[in-house]
This record gives structure tokens, C-alpha cells and sequence, in this order.
């Protein structure tokens, strides 16, 4: 069985795709970008501005699905300048303190132009 998972905490979807899945134990989120979810504008200019934001809007995720970032077993992360992945990861020690295996790579252009896009599946 699968449960839709869905918090006004974080930003809706922008296109036809759920903030978040449930399946079994496992929590499948949709990649976050740095969107207030107040006003649905990109915060930052930074990358540890926007990384900031990112980590925020997949806490709320990760709360509204009734787990954490301790429970997280993988993360993917996008970056639009793999310059920043020193900054990135500065900001995601802070939140990701277990350590949770992890791919980052730098793609061409992301969604409104941010400089990152976080998703994470984690144990319910």
C-alpha cells in the first residue's frame, strides 16, 4: 500500500508529482528546492542560502511523513555548480548527522534556476 504524503510546510508540488510516498517502511520524497512555501519564491542567492531552505522544506516533509533526518538511508542531491560542493556540504552536515549514503552531482539547469535540489528516502 502506498500513502500520499503531503504538508503545507513545504512547498507544493510544481508539477504532476506528490511532495512525498510512502511504501512499506520507506519514505520516498520528491526533490525539494530552495521555495518558501509561504509565497512560493526561491530564498537565497547563496548556495548556503538555498541549501538551507532545501534542508528546511525536506524536514517538514520528512515530519509530515512521521519520520526525521536521523532515519534517512539515502540522499540524492543536485547542484547547479559543483564549485559549491564544499558550501553544500556545510550546510547538509548540519542536518544530515548520521551520515546517510548519498550521491551529488551537478546537472545542467535546475527548476526556476535554483543552485540546488535535495530528495531523500528514509526509513518510517
Amino acid at each position: 500500500m502506498m500513502t500520499t504524503v503531503h504538508t503545507d510546510n513545504a512547498p507544493a508540488a510544481i508539477g504532476p508529482y506528490s511532495q512525498a510516498i510512502i511504501h512499506g517502511d520507506t519514505l520516498y520524497t520528491s526533490g525539494q528546492i530552495p521555495v518558501d512555501p509561504a509565497t512560493g519564491e526561491v530564498v537565497g542567492t547563496t548556495i548556503e542560502e538555498q541549501a538551507d531552505r532545501v534542508m528546511k522544506n525536506l524536514g517538514a516533509v520528512l515530519e509530515a511523513a512521521g519520520t526525521s533526518y536521523e532515519k534517512a538511508v539515502k540522499t540524492v542531491c543536485f547542484l547547479a555548480d559543483m564549485n559549491d560542493f564544499a558550501a553544500f556540504n556545510e550546510v547538509y552536515a548540519k542536518y544530515f548527522v548520521n551520515k546517510p549514503a548519498r550521491s551529488c552531482v551537478a546537472v545542467k539547469t535546475l527548476p526556476k534556476n535554483v543552485l540546488c535540489e535535495v530528495e531523500v528516502i528514509a526509513a518510517v
